[in-house]
Order: C-alpha cells, then sequence, then structure tokens
C-alpha cells in the first residue's frame, strides 16, 4: 500500500511555515533587484496618485464622471503640465550649464575683480583655475549621459504612467490591499496615510508654488538691475529654490557679487536689500500661508529628508526622503504608544492578579 502525500512529506507544519516566509522574502527581494533600476516610476506613481486623487474622487465619485475618461484626462494633464515641462527645463539647464562651464576664463576674471574689490586673494588663480576646469568637465559629461539615457527616461515615464493609470482605475483594490497586507493596525494606516499626504503637499504642491514664485521674484530682480541671462537664472532660482535655507540667496547672492565686481555698486545693493526683503520674506509668508492648507512639515525633516531622498531616489527624493523620515517618526510614536498600551494592560493584568489572590486569602 503506497504512502500518502501528507506521509511522505520531511517537513513538520512549522518547518512548511518558515519555508514559505524564507520563500516569499526571497522572491520579494529577487523581484524588488530586478525593478530597483524602475523603482522611480513606482514612487513617482505614488506621489502622482496623492496629488490627483482629491481631483478624482470630485469627478467620479461625487459627480459620477466615466473613471477611464477622468484617468485619461489626469495622464495627459501629467504629461502636458508636468512630464514635458520638467525634462525641457532640466534640458536647458544643463545646457546653459556647461555652455557656462566652458568659458572659464569670464568666470575667473569675475572672481579677480571681486578679490580686488575686497582687498583680498580668496585663493590662488591655479586653485580656481582647476576647480572651474573640473566643474566643466563634470557638466559635459552630463551631456552624452542625458543623451544615452533617452530610453531609460521613456521607459520610467511609460511604466510610471502605466502604474498611475491602473492606481486610479482599479483604486478600490488597490486600498483593500494595502489594508490587507500592510502590517498596521486601522489607527497606524491613517497617521502613515496622512503623512504621506503632508508630505506630497509639502514638497510638492506647496514647495513647487513657493519656487515658482521665488524664482519669478529672482529673474525679474536680476532683470531690473541688468544681470545677464536672467532668463536663465530664473531657471535656475526655481531649482534652488527647492533646498531649505540656503535657496534662492545661491542666485542673487553671486548676482551681487557680480555687479560690485562690475563697478555696479548701486545695482549690487539693490539686488541685495531685493533678495534680504521681498524674496526671502516671500519664502516665509507663503510657507506660513500654505502650512494652514497643506502639510507643515518641520525645516529639518525637509533639508535632511532632501539630503537622503536625493543621494538615494534621484529629483524623485524631493519627496521620498522627508516621507521615510516623517514615516520613521510616526512609526517611532506608535511603536512608544503601543508600548505605553501594552505596559498599561500589563500592569491591570497584575493588579487584578494581586486582587484576586487577596481575596482567595
Amino acid at each position: 500500500m503506497s504512502a500518502s502525500p501528507a506521509e511522505t512529506n520531511i517537513y513538520t507544519p512549522y518547518q512548511r511555515f518558515l519555508l514559505l516566509i524564507v520563500t516569499l522574502v526571497l522572491l520579494g527581494m529577487l523581484a524588488l533587484f530586478g525593478l530597483l533600476q524602475y523603482l522611480t516610476a513606482f514612487l513617482g506613481a505614488g506621489i502622482l496618485y496623492v496629488v490627483f486623487r482629491p481631483w478624482f474622487t470630485a469627478l467620479v465619485h461625487r459627480r459620477g464622471w466615466n473613471r477611464a475618461f477622468v484617468t485619461v484626462l489626469l495622464l495627459l494633464f501629467a504629461v502636458v503640465v508636468l512630464v514635458i515641462p520638467f525634462f525641457a527645463l532640466t534640458s536647458l539647464l544643463i545646457d546653459r550649464l556647461h555652455i557656462l562651464a566652458q568659458n572659464t576664463d569670464q568666470i575667473l576674471l569675475v572672481v579677480q575683480r571681486i578679490e580686488r574689490k575686497v582687498g583680498m586673494q580668496v585663493t590662488q588663480e591655479s586653485n580656481v583655475r582647476q576647480l572651474l576646469q573640473q566643474g566643466a568637465a563634470r557638466v559635459s559629461q552630463w551631456i552624452p549621459t542625458l543623451a544615452s539615457s533617452v530610453l531609460n527616461v521613456i521607459v520610467i515615464v511609460g511604466l510610471m504612467l502605466f502604474t498611475l493609470y491602473y492606481l486610479f482605475m482599479q483604486e478600490e483594490a488597490f486600498l483593500a490591499g494595502l489594508h490587507r497586507y500592510l502590517p498596521f493596525r486601522e489607527k497606524t494606516m491613517n497617521e502613515l496615510s496622512a503623512s504621506l499626504r503632508n508630505n506630497v503637499n509639502a514638497n510638492v504642491l506647496s514647495q513647487a508654488l513657493v519656487a515658482l514664485v521665488q524664482g519669478i521674484l529672482t529673474g525679474l530682480t536680476l532683470w531690473i538691475f541688468k544681470v545677464p541671462d536672467p532668463l536663465f537664472w530664473t531657471l535656475v532660482a526655481f531649482f534652488m529654490a527647492f533646498i531649505p535655507v540656503l535657496g534662492t540667496p545661491l542666485v542673487w547672492g553671486p548676482a551681487a557679487l557680480y555687479q560690485f565686481a562690475q563697478g555696479q555698486t548701486n545695482q549690487g545693493i539693490g539686488i541685495l536689500v531685493v533678495g534680504l526683503v521681498v524674496i526671502i520674506n516671500a519664502d516665509n509668508v507663503l510657507r506660513i500661508w500654505l502650512a494652514k492648507g497643506m502639510g507643515n512639515i518641520h525645516p529639518w525633516i525637509t533639508l535632511v529628508g532632501l539630503t537622503l531622498g536625493v543621494e538615494i531616489f534621484g529629483i524623485v527624493g524631493l519627496v521620498i526622503g522627508p516621507l521615510l523620515l516623517s514615516y520613521f517618526i510616526v512609526l517611532m510614536e506608535v511603536f512608544a504608544r503601543e508600548n505605553r498600551a501594552r505596559a498599561h494592560v500589563s500592569n491591570a493584568a497584575a493588579e487584578a492578579l494581586k486582587r484576586l489572590a487577596a481575596t482567595e486569602d
């Protein structure tokens, strides 16, 4: 009489359970390793999903519009308003930096004029020239890298839009899957959801608006005080404005020094006054105003998160980095709360046992 399959299996139920977990972990790590170069596509899809979800909810769930039609409209909006302008501005910025880095003699001349104005030599001419040449070489390397990665960029953008499409088309199944497979209680899920929403609002919507306003103000200031190529520096100021604390002073500060070096003292003073009085305070006023209706994220979390996120995830790290820190803080608070609740339950149980023992005695 042949043995049944249950009798021939060499593993105990506990061993099979452990092997199942190990297999799942290994398969998950293998899938993550294979998709690692496209991770920014999924992260970008998640960010856009959070950004567009209020519009999707208003049109589909409240007004009853066709789900597929609204999803396609949102995808077209993302391509026309976000994807194409971003890559166009990035390409233009790299091209202009490449041209600027090639003119090392002009930059060196400006540095020398500034040194003569302040009456001190900051560094040796050979060191400045070597630094500028290294910068020019680095920028020159970006151009072929950008050209060779066009196909990869197209794949990432296509995968991001494809993922975003199914996030909206199968929204209910997606949200149900999160609640089913994530190892968090309902209250913790709500806290993490609020943290995600606050980070996206603070680091995408409000930060992009602040950067746009500061970039325009910086460009207008440089144009009024006759700094060369104000449109290019407007783009630079827009990108720099995403950096907390430093931001646009990295643009209008050197512009003021440039005007001083050219003998345009009044224009240099004007740039400094507008920068210190208008541009910086516009940042503070806008952030306070936007914090009332959008996420209010501490500047330390944003600054450290940007440093962490951009290094790991690239441009998407502007959101992912602060989000990781926020999630870490939220989970630490959850851990502390769970420990307090467990300690309270344990103490209550111990007190109940003591009372029971005293009653029996």
